[in-house]
């Protein structure tokens, strides 16, 4: 396999440039790229990739040719990667080297972030059963909270979460997408403004979350979906207006708590790339009483015979 014009250098070129920068400085994270690439290198037979194995060879695994070979790219470019180089890495080549090294989810986001410093693009669909350790978190929580995925189906929620906002129990399975029942029926008493302003914030971060799955079946579904149905959400989508950061501050009206303010955070939990907890955080005082009084409920209700 053909790899980008810069991975796939004359191989004499590339070798004089590295003699031209013996000198220099590494990057910051390039020692760490060459002990990590040099170890995996080391673990793999050639036997579990299909080469012949030596019976006399002066190191264990593999050779810098044998694995320039495999992730189809020359042996003098992947000997500059492994020497820590600071050099540019296409997304498929560096996958390729993580496919001949047959490294794990977590070692393809260190290689990734030593190499790119940045996580790699997230493999396959979104995940649509929730981790027990992050249901358990968000069950336990004292705030309004939801775990959902990078296609916003709601995973786990609280109690609280219902109270205040949303009973997720009460729809079906594949019906519990946060970004759907925003566009369905509302459950707040907000003015069409207010309406209009929530519904930008969440498109603009929906955005984000589609361009890390923007090949997966059911998201691309969801979003024509909504297109047809919504004008506000086919004019919001097709908007600029993007957003990575946190949600901000969440101001609503309910009709049995009168006016609430959440402010709205979300956080990746480890080793679960494609999940969200989202909390839910009292941000002024009547919120703050509200939220004390519902656990206050809930503590004797749970305490009651």
């Amino acid at each position: 396999m053909a790899g980008s014009a810069g991975e796939m250098l004359d191989g004499e070129a590339v070798q004089r440039g590295v003699a031209n920068n013996r000198s220099a400085v590494r990057q910051p994270l390039g020692r760490q790229r060459a002990e990590f690439l040099r170890s995996c290198r080391a673990r793999i037979k050639p036997a579990d990739v299909g080469l012949p194995d030596p019976q006399r060879r002066r190191t264990a695994g593999l050779r810098r040719e044998d694995v320039a070979a495999l992730s189809g790219v020359s042996v003098a470019w992947y000997t500059w990667l492994e020497q820590g180089r600071d050099m540019r890495v296409s997304d498929e080549v560096l996958e390729r080297i993580c496919q001949t090294f047959k490294l794990s989810d977590d070692e393809r986001h260190y290689l990734f972030s030593l190499v790119q410093q940045r996580a790699p693009r997230v493999q396959g669909a979104p995940r649509f059963d929730v981790p027990p350790e992050v249901e358990r978190l968000v069950t336990g929580l004292t705030i309004p909270a939801i775990a959902r995925n990078l296609r916003w189906d709601v995973l786990a929620w609280n109690e609280l979460n219902t109270r205040v906002f949303r009973d997720y129990s009460l729809l079906p399975v594949g019906e519990r997408n946060l970004i759907e029942q925003v566009f369905g029926t509302s459950v707040y008493d907000d003015t069409p403004e207010d309406e209009r302003e929530r519904a930008r914030r969440l498109v603009a971060k929906l955005k984000v979350d589609y361009s890390a799955f923007g090949t997966d079946r059911r998201f691309e579904s969801m979003i024509q979906r909504l297109e047809r149905n919504s004008p506000l959400f086919r004019s919001l989508w097709r908007s600029p207006d993007v957003n990575a950061g946190s949600y901000g501050i969440h101001r609503f009206r309910r009709r049995e708590f009168g006016e609430l303010a959440f402010e709205h955070i979300s956080c990746i939990p480890d080793g679960h790339p494609t999940v969200r907890v989202v909390l839910c955080m009292p941000a002024d005082a009547a919120t703050h009483r509200l939220i004390a009084r519902l656990n206050h409920e809930m503590a004797q209700g749970a305490a009651a015979p």
